[in-house]
């Protein structure tokens, strides 16, 4: 720790700053997060597989890492970078310091960089390659590393479970089958919460054997990357649709989309933070909600589709929401169990047990 370090990006600038966690080189792609709070969240959530996360958050670590907070069990961020990283928590809940699970990890940090300028440059050039490495790396051999680096594929091939495992909860009411793209923890927790048994699979898991299980619904999670790569599961919606109720998050929203015909594309810089305004086009309603993601779904490409827009990016426009109630399927791009907060999208889980409700009668 406090290793000399420094980060170098494709379009050639180096900053300099402090390594924590792993001291090891790691190139990756650079993206930002607005977040105030929740970065073991962040650091724990699948989805930023092969992502180096810049905190526009100043001080970061200061509450430590606690037990019961984990998005998944083992890491896959690709690297941190902070204002000022904070080694000496005050939280009588931390059990480690944020610096030894990045360590224990495999994930580099570094601190002590102007992540305001560094937010900057990744908001008016878009997301990029990005190598954090010792301060003493030649200029030319960091960019020759940047270089030969191709951004993987496979990330969800990488994060999703093995095999298939169970969430239960006491007097459940409903089955529920979650296909792993790289889920969070805390959505198995909310549909546990909200009185299902949850059967989580792999994310190429076969139709029948869905069905095998005899769900009340399908959920389609979260996870990293490009969509588009994810074929197995695309090809398993256009399968079930239509004969059990579908709830998609993020990157399950985009593949559902896919699924029927629509597009997705990459944008500039993504949404990363718990603070992006959202409305609700069915109620009028404003939801703040936590997002992160890449990709996004044009919303053009919906027209011959029985897919209907129901929530809109107050900030860009964006397409965050979709419905079909003769398909029996929803998605949003945002998390509405975001942990630690905002919660004005739980009730979508509630929208979920109805649905399910509904076909069950």
């Amino acid at each position: 720790m406090d290793e000399r370090r420094k980060i170098v990006l494709e379009n050639g600038l180096e900053m300099a700053g402090r390594g924590f966690g792993a001291n090891v080189d790691a190139v990756n792609e650079i993206v930002f997060n607005t977040a105030m709070a929740g970065y073991q969240e962040i650091v724990t959530d699948p989805s930023y597989t092969a992502q180096t996360v810049v905190m526009t958050y100043p001080l970061i670590g200061n509450y430590g890492i606690t037990d019961e907070d984990y998005e998944t069990k083992t890491p896959t961020m690709g690297g941190m970078i902070v204002r000022e990283y904070n080694d000496m928590p005050s939280n009588f809940r931390y059990t480690k310091t944020l610096s030894e699970i990045l360590e224990e990890n495999g994930i580099p940090g570094i601190q002590g960089v102007d992540t305001r300028r560094l937010t900057r440059v990744i908001r008016d050039e878009g997301s990029q390659k990005v190598l954090i490495t010792s301060a003493d790396t030649p200029h030319a051999e960091a960019m020759e590393m940047l270089n030969s680096y191709q951004m993987p594929t496979d990330q969800v091939r990488r994060v999703s479970c093995k095999k298939k495992w169970y969430a239960r909860t006491a007097n459940h009411r409903f089955n529920v089958v979650a296909v792993d793209c790289g889920i969070k923890l805390n959505i198995i927790r909310k549909l546990n919460e909200f009185g299902c048994n949850v059967t989580v699979v792999p994310y190429d898991t076969p139709a029948e054997t869905i069905l095998s299980f005899a769900p009340d619904g399908l959920f389609l999670s979260n996870g990293p990357g490009n969509p588009e790569d994810v074929t197995p599961v695309i090809n398993l919606v256009k399968q079930l649709h239509g004969r059990l109720p579908i709830f998609g998050i993020c990157l399950g929203h985009q593949m559902i989309s896919l699924a029927f015909g629509a597009s997705t594309y990459k944008m500039k810089f993504g949404h990363r933070g718990g603070n992006h305004p959202v409305k609700n086009l069915l109620t009028g309603k404003i939801e703040i909600t936590s997002q992160n993601h890449s990709y996004a779904v044009r919303p053009e490409s919906l027209a011959g589709t029985p897919l209907t827009m129901t929530h809109i990016n107050l900030l860009d426009n964006t397409l965050e929401g979709l419905r079909s109630d003769e398909e029996q399927l929803f998605s949003v791009q945002y998390h509405p169990e975001s942990a630690p907060g905002p919660q004005d999208s739980a009730y979508l889980f509630g929208e979920f047990i109805a649905m399910m409700a509904g076909k069950k009668s």
